[in-house]
């Protein structure tokens, strides 16, 4: 007998990818998916602004200036990461170890350690590839580092990107010659539920957060960015259990995440990446 636990655990999977990946505070939601693997953002232009003519004689729009048509881009949203897994729970591991090997607590486990650490760097790494910035390549120091998260704040500032909502993403390596520095003050008054997220501080408006080098790209400094310039929709999260598999005393356990994660076109100077040479 089969039994699909998805309409059980759909909200459970999604409220325990939040709670553990590093990475869900750092992009957006913005775009629906539903009932199809793509989407189409239009990219709009805008006209130049001109002096006016009062004297303008003949047509009505010359006073305003030449009249220049609008362009509309697309670009077009293809979902293409669709990873599943499946384990077996044996009926006697479950019973001799007071039924600690149980649907929830595999699943909590195979969120931890193996579909959140894959996403987060998935993401991570378009983040940081498609980065609308890039510095120079150089070594962090407690002496230097100051100076190029600064310019990195500098760069999204000049841009316009909002102050609201800004993140930094650091490696250990990186926090830890923030703390060294003597320029930088950290405010380290974060709630639980924050921390939990990787949230380990706040910094000129940012929040800082934590993660594992192996989750960022090779050589990695840091990654200042807003949540505004990354869609990355988690359409499905599935997860099933046979009670009764065929060649298997015991369950069978069966999950499916169907992601992806894109950078806007229009929105891609809200990210600044910072590689270490």
């Amino acid at each position: 007998m089969s039994i699909d636990y998805a309409t059980k655990y759909s909200g459970a999977v999604d409220e325990k990818f939040k709670e553990v990946s590093k990475s869900d505070q750092c992009v957006n939601q913005d775009y629906d998916f539903t009932g199809g693997k793509a989407v189409k953002v239009y990219n709009i232009s805008t006209a130049p602004m001109n002096d006016y003519d009062r004297e303008g004689a003949g047509s009505t729009f010359s006073r305003y200036g030449t009249v220049s048509n609008l362009e509309a881009t697309t670009q077009e949203l293809i979902l293409s990461k669709d990873r599943s897994f499946t384990f077996a729970i044996d009926k006697m591991d479950s019973d001799e170890t007071n039924l600690a090997l149980q649907a929830g607590t595999a699943l909590d486990r195979q969120l931890r350690e193996v579909v959140v650490p894959e996403i987060d760097t998935y993401r991570f790494s378009k983040m940081c590839t498609g980065a609308g910035t890039k510095a120079t390549a150089a070594a962090l120091t407690k002496s230097n580092i100051y100076d190029a998260i600064t310019t990195g704040t500098e760069a999204l500032d000049d841009e316009e990107v909002p102050q609201d909502g800004r993140f930094i993403v650091v490696t250990p390596a990186t926090y830890k010659l923030m703390k060294l520095s003597s320029d930088i003050v950290l405010d380290t008054e974060i709630g639980q539920n924050m921390r939990i997220q990787g949230v380990v501080a706040m910094y000129d408006g940012m929040i800082i957060i934590k993660v594992p080098s192996s989750r960022l790209p090779v050589s990695s400094g840091f990654l200042i960015g807003h949540p505004m310039a990354t869609c990355s929709p988690v359409k499905l999260a599935e997860y099933k259990v046979n009670d009764s598999p065929q060649g298997i005393s015991g369950s069978l356990v069966e999950g499916r995440f169907y992601y992806d994660c894109f950078i806007l076109n229009n929105k891609k100077t809200a990210l600044y990446f910072y590689p270490i040479a």
